[in-house]
């Protein structure tokens, strides 16, 4: 999913497409996340606006959003690209989703809304208009996947299928889920060698239409969705999220990536994770 600065990325119906996380303490959460990835700000609210939304930066292109809010920890939410954000709401409400915070506009960039799955997963969508979702992915400090962790991936299956379109492949280290199309996407737009790269380290087939991962949680689990960052070194991040404030949670080496589960200083989990292919 490796972006290209000389086009705007877009993204297809049914692909996650933007990050961002609601933070009680928006300048402190800038400082965390800036020194852990390198992330420079823009202030996306006017003035004399209610609330704080800055745009996080990488190398000058966006990657991520954080939001103020006051309800309590903070959170890491993910959004998924539509073409029409009311007609999907009413979609996905009849397939039996909730709705937690009805369509809206946000200024000029789109229109979204907030929504939790009949498991009770928070996801939201986005109908883009001038921000697209994030510019750059899967390079150390940005969006690597978002992860759904769910007690009944059967169910999950069914739902977010019957809603977007999704396919899920069993790895066997784990479920993939694809986007059926989206890769043909990547190949026609921002990332015309998108094949070619992936056979270089023998992903699974059908990997170019990757667009998160399901993992199959305890029945005790709440349902959620989960976001990971790609890190060019894992014990680095971990090392440096310790110096800002933040606590590990766990740490895992597997046959594809070094990963540790991290709590930012204001509550907000997700995962720093190293890719690291058998040929490499």
């Amino acid at each position: 999913m490796e972006g290209n600065a000389k086009m705007q990325r877009t993204y297809p119906q049914g692909v996650p497409c933007w990050i961002d996380t609601e933070q009680p303490d928006v300048d402190a959460a800038a400082a965390f996340y800036g020194g852990l990835f390198g992330w420079t700000f823009e202030d996306a609210m006017p003035p004399d606006a209610p609330g704080r939304y800055l745009i996080a930066k990488l190398n000058g292109q966006d990657v991520g959003g954080i939001a103020g809010t006051d309800n309590g920890a903070g959170a890491w939410n993910t959004y998924i690209a539509v073409d029409d954000a009311d007609a999907s709401v009413q979609r996905l409400v009849t397939a039996g989703a909730a709705v937690l915070s009805a369509p809206a506009e946000a200024g000029e960039g789109g229109r979204g809304a907030a929504l939790a799955d009949p498991e009770g997963a928070e996801f939201r969508v986005w109908q883009a208009r001038r921000r697209t979702g994030s510019q750059v992915a899967n390079v150390p400090g940005s969006w690597n996947f978002s992860d759904l962790h769910t007690a009944d991936p059967g169910a999950a299956t069914a739902f977010y299928g019957g809603a977007f379109g999704w396919q899920v492949d069993d790895l066997g280290f784990g479920l993939l889920i694809r986007r059926p199309g989206y890769g043909d996407h990547l190949e026609a737009t921002t990332d015309p060698g998108i094949r070619a790269r992936q056979a270089n380290v023998a992903t699974p087939s059908g990997f170019e239409d990757a667009i998160a991962w399901m993992v199959d949680g305890a029945p005790s689990e709440p349902a959620r969705w989960h976001v990971s960052f790609t890190v060019e070194d894992r014990d680095h991040a971990v090392a440096t999220a310790e110096r800002l404030g933040a606590s590990v949670l766990g740490q895992d080496d597997n046959y594809w990536t070094r990963t540790a589960l991290i709590r930012d200083p204001q509550g907000a989990e997700f995962t720093a994770s190293q890719f690291t292919p058998p040929s490499g």
